[in-house]
C-alpha cells in the first residue's frame, strides 16, 4: 500500500471518529471534552489536507487503474466526493468559527449538519482510496510540478 494515501486516509477516518465521539460527549453535556475532541478532529482533518495537498503538488494524483467500463462511474463518484469534501471543509470551518465565537445557538444548528456531511466525506474518501489503491491496480501518477514545469 502506498504510504501517503494510506496515511492521509487514516487521518480523515480519525477525524470522522473524533467527530462522532465529540457528538456523544456533547449529548452527555461534557462541554470541555467535546471542545477538546472537536479540536482534535479539526487537527486530524487539517493533517489529512496537508498530506493530500503536499502529495498532489509534489508526487501527484493517481488516475483510476480499474476497468475502462467502470471508469465513468468512478469519475462521477470522485466528483461527488470532491464536492462533498469541499462543502464539508467549508462547513467545518464555519462550525468551528461560530463555536469559538461562542455563538452556541448557531453552532447547535450547523454542527449536526456539518457532522453528517463529514461522515459522508470520510466514507466516500475511503471508497475512493479502496478503488484507487486496493481493489484495482493504481493508474499513472503525475505530479503537478512535473505537469506544469516539466520536472
Amino acid at each position: 500500500m502506498p504510504l501517503l494515501p494510506t496515511l492521509s486516509t487514516f487521518f480523515i477516518v480519525l477525524s470522522a471518529i473524533l467527530v462522532a465521539i465529540g457528538w456523544v460527549l456533547i449529548a452527555k453535556d461534557k462541554r470541555a471534552a467535546h471542545k477538546r475532541t472537536m479540536v482534535a478532529a479539526a487537527i486530524s482533518a487539517l493533517t489529512f489536507f496537508i498530506i493530500y495537498l503536499s502529495r498532489t503538488i509534489f508526487v501527484g494524483n493517481t488516475s483510476f487503474g480499474g476497468p475502462d467500463d467502470i471508469k465513468i462511474y468512478y469519475t462521477i463518484f470522485l466528483i461527488f466526493h470532491i464536492i462533498l469534501a469541499t462543502t464539508g471543509g467549508v462547513f467545518g470551518l464555519v462550525t468551528l468559527r461560530v463555536a469559538f465565537k461562542r455563538n452556541i445557538s448557531k453552532h447547535r444548528k450547523i454542527g449536526p449538519v456539518t457532522s453528517v456531511i463529514w461522515f459522508c466525506t470520510a466514507i466516500t474518501g475511503v471508497m475512493v482510496y479502496l478503488l484507487l489503491y486496493v481493489l484495482y491496480d493504481s493508474g499513472t501518477t503525475t505530479s503537478m510540478m512535473r505537469a506544469i514545469f516539466g520536472f
